[in-house]
């Protein structure tokens, strides 16, 4: 018998970079994890939001979860810090036309 979860997890090298996700889908654990813990949503939000998935494949993902919690939030937080490193090196345009503002002013003044 195949346990049900291998029914609607599937983990594949090159998708999703090899993450856990909804069978079929690009929708990873991870995504249901934070919609569900972070955002406070459903398992049934999840599905109105995402009609492409099932109810039990919200419930497969959220088991999957709890079966394999440290591999998941070091994913996560792996996620975030590389969020947060890009952040870091990335200025926004208006930050890049503050810059240039500046630089413009200073250069009137002298």
């Amino acid at each position: 018998m195949v346990p049900v979860i291998s029914e609607h997890i599937e983990v594949t090298q090159g998708i999703c970079g090899g993450k856990p996700r909804i069978a079929g889908h690009r929708i990873t654990v991870q995504n249901v994890v934070i919609w569900h813990e972070r955002l406070g949503m459903s398992p049934d939000e999840i599905v109105s939001q995402y009609p492409g998935i099932t109810l039990a494949d919200v419930y497969a993902a959220l088991a999957y979860y709890h079966d394999n919690l440290e591999e998941i939030r070091t994913a996560i937080r792996k996620d975030e810090d590389f969020i947060k490193q890009m952040q870091r090196q990335t200025n926004s345009k208006l930050q890049q036309k503050i810059g240039n503002q500046d630089v413009e002013d200073n250069s009137l003044s002298s």
